[in-house]
Parts: C-alpha cells; structure tokens; sequence
C-alpha cells in the first residue's frame, strides 16, 4: 500500500515538475550544402560553376553558384561532378512489368494476389528512384495499388518517387482500357468503363473520392489490346469533354492515351492536358496541339526493348510488324511535331519495357531531333509546369515538401555521401555537357524520410 502510495506520488510530482518547465522546441536538422563542380538548374541552357545546392530539414533552401552557405552547416563536397533537378516520368505502369509476351503477363497478373502486386509495384518504385526518377505520374494502376503506395513513400515506409497516381483509366466498353482476354461467360469488365456523358462525370467524381490526383482516359484503341486497332476513336468528342469538365472542376488534369489521328483531335478539342503516345497524329492534329496548348507525351523509345525481346518471349512476327509500323510513324511524327512548337513531356510508358531503364529514352528522343537541353528539360521543368506537380491540389496528398537533385559525376569515381533530403537521388553520366547518350548507371541508396545515402559504384 504504501509502495503504490509513493509511485503516485513520485508521478504527481514529475507531473507537476513537468507543467512548471517550459516545453523545449524541437532542435532544427544541421543545415546541408552539396557542393558540386558544376549545376544545372533545369532552366538555364547553361552550367552553373560551382554547384551548389542548400537543404534545411526536408527542405530544399537555395540552390545555384552564389546560394550563401549557412553557418554551422555540413558541407558535402562532391569534386568533380554535376548537380541537376530529379527527373519526371509522366506515364510509368508500376503495377506492371511487360516481358513483351502479352499472354505470359496477363496469366502472371491473374495469378498474383493484391498484396504480392503491391511488393511487387514497390520494388519497381525503389528502381525508378535510384534511377534518378524522383517524381513519376502514374497512369493506370488496378486495386489502388498506385494510391497505397503513393502514401507510403510519402510517410517514409516505402522507397521511391513522389507519385501522382490515377487509378484506373478511363475507357469505353470494350476499348483499350477495357478487360478484353475473357470469353463473354467470365463477364470481366474494367472497373473505371463508361459508355456515355454523364457516366464519364460519375466516374471522375469516383476515382476523385478514392485519392485519384490526375485523370487518364484512353480516346483510342492500343497496341497491345485485343480486339481494336491502335487508330480507332474509343470516346465521343461529348464523353471527353465531360470528363474533362468534371476533372478539371475539381482541380485535377487529363491525359489522353491517344494513338490515332481522329482520337487525338476529339482529346484536343475536348480539352485534354497532354496526349499520350501520339503516334499517329496528323498536320491539323499538331496545330491544334500548338494552338490550345496541348502538350504531347510520346514514348518513342519502348520499341526498341520491345524488338528486341519480343520474338525470344514468343510474340508473334505480325505484331512485331505491328510494334515496328507504329513506332516509325510515331517518331518521324515526334520529329515533325517538335520542329512545330509542340511542347514535350518525358511519358516513357515504363512497365511495358523494365522500371529504372527509364532514362533510355531521353537519347532516343535526341536521336530523333531534340537537342540534349531540350531532353533534359522535358523530363524537368517542362513536364513539372504540364503536370502540376507543386501545386495545391498535389501537395494536400503529400508530406514531402522538399524538391529533387540528382548528382551526375563526370568521371567514374566513388562516391560516399549523407544528405537529409529524402529525395536527393544519385545519376553518372560521361561527360559534363548535356548530352543524352548515357543512361543512368546503378547506384545504391539507402534513404528514409530525413536521409538519402548515395554510394557510387565502378561500372
């Protein structure tokens, strides 16, 4: 009795102590300044000299070759490398890996439970981020995967990009983004189908309610679907623009999957924000493009990784003829479509061709007319500015508040550094000017939400 007597006691005491004594504040993080050879800040078509870039918390302060380094701070020196933004993917799949044997993966995605899918998108997440991808829009995903995910990276469970996530895409019954692969008795159906006007605004308002941060629709048939042709128009000019109208009354964009001409006009017109693939766009298509500000996503580069592992998994030469038809027309109509002013975002369609390969596409997309500033920037400031990545109706849904740096080395060297921002993702490439002929090495991080560890590894 008076052993317990004595504990209350001792607690009111400690109590009262407690009350009595001011509430320290939390100590604020050591400020970090990586200090690199050189910067480039996304915007300027020139390197900044030297490269420096502040962080204070989960914030990045001050970024340039004057940004004032804060007393006490721990300096980071990088020697002879290149600070530049993280990189943007505007369209990636993380719910899937294609192995370009479109009846092995559909069997695979049948047999996987919902919790393996999500481990599975997560790895996918982390090799997206370490390489060098620090924000991904992620454009049709089932059984929310994509939101849960999403949510736990922003709280620190789970490694990889910010992501803006969709959900499932938008489609009409029996189009591209409708189940397709079952006879008539299975009855399957896509969850996100609708077949006029105002199933369209029920849906968005659907998917809106779920955690859905930008809306996909697919306006015309698909590569890889069975049953339509990739040219073929899936929604009436009145089914987008209620979509449209719904989704953008509550702040969220529209992207267009849209291969055919007809379709990626309907989309324009509409009101869309930017058309995915684009590959078969005509003349009045890319004026319509340049005239209501419409940007393009076109994944130009995933054909290559498709011919070239297509026919050892299986798939059939007719729809490699297929893959290869559509894929030239797409990039002579990228080529055309740049040199009249239609502005370019880094979609690169990542899940039909492996997650962290990503950045492949940035020297197809020179290859095929863009100068290297022009790559960079698409997959930067262009598709941040497209996407409204920095926005109210993004940052609601993300704790995240610092932006991104990638670290890209000139030489093969070994590097070893601590940074607390949680996004500071490391990249090699071979020579300091702007060149996207050299994809991004494998490096090795180990993050969490205060941390990022960057580990260089000889190649």
């Amino acid at each position: 009795m008076l052993r317990a007597l004595a504990a209350a006691l001792l607690m009111l005491s400690a109590a009262s102590i407690s009350r009595a004594q001011p509430a320290r504040e939390p100590a604020s993080p050591r400020p970090i300044v990586l200090r690199a050879a050189r910067l480039f800040d996304g915007k300027s078509d020139a390197l900044a000299s030297p490269g420096v870039v502040v962080v204070r918390g989960s914030t990045i302060a001050a970024v340039g070759a004057g940004a004032a380094v804060p007393d006490g701070a721990q300096v980071i020196d990088l020697g002879d490398a290149t600070l530049a933004p993280g990189l943007i993917d505007a369209h990636v799949h993380l719910a899937q890996e294609r192995t370009d044997d479109p009846r092995k993966d559909d069997l695979d995605e049948l047999r996987a439970s919902i919790a393996e899918s999500a481990l599975l998108a997560a790895d996918r997440a982390r090799r997206t981020l370490l390489a060098g991808f620090t924000t991904v829009r992620a454009l049709g995903t089932p059984h929310h995967i994509d939101v849960g995910l999403r949510n736990a990276i922003a709280r620190g469970a789970a490694q990889g990009p910010r992501i803006l996530a969709a959900l499932e895409a938008i489609g009409a019954t029996g189009g591209h983004c409708d189940s397709t692969f079952f006879p008539p008795r299975m009855a399957q159906k896509s969850p996100a189908v609708i077949d006029s006007p105002e199933a369209g605004r029920q849906m968005v308002r659907q998917l809106h309610k779920y955690g859905a941060q930008v809306i996909k629709i697919c306006a015309t048939g698909g590569v890889f679907s069975h049953g339509d042709t990739p040219g073929a128009q899936q929604l009436t000019l009145d089914e987008v623009k209620a979509i449209v109208d719904e989704a953008h009354m509550a702040g969220l964009r529209v992207a267009a999957h849209a291969h055919g001409a007809s379709g990626i006009k309907a989309a324009i017109l509409g009101g869309v924000d930017t058309i995915e693939h684009a590959s078969l766009v005509d003349d009045e298509g890319i004026r319509l493009a340049k005239q209501k500000g419409v940007y393009f996503g076109m994944d130009i580069y995933n054909t290559d990784y498709t011919q070239a592992e297509g026919k050892k998994n299986g798939v059939l030469e007719e729809n490699l003829q297929k893959d290869r038809d559509i894929a030239l027309i797409q990039r002579q109509n990228y080529q055309k479509a740049l040199r009249q002013g239609v502005k370019m975002i880094f979609s690169s369609d990542a899940g039909v061709y492996p997650h962290g390969t990503n950045a492949k596409q940035l020297a197809t997309m020179v290859k095929w007319g863009a100068t290297p500033l022009q790559a960079i920037q698409s997959a930067t400031v262009t598709t941040m500015r497209r996407i409204g990545f920095g926005e109210a109706s993004t940052r609601r849904r993300s704790r995240s508040r610092c932006s991104s740096t990638a670290l890209v080395p000139r030489r093969r060297r070994s590097y070893s550094r601590k940074a607390s921002a949680r996004n500071v993702v490391c990249r090699r490439k071979r020579s300091a000017p702007l060149s996207a002929s050299a994809g991004p090495s494998a490096s090795r991080i180990n993050s969490s939400k205060r941390a990022t560890c960057c580990a260089w590894r000889r190649s």
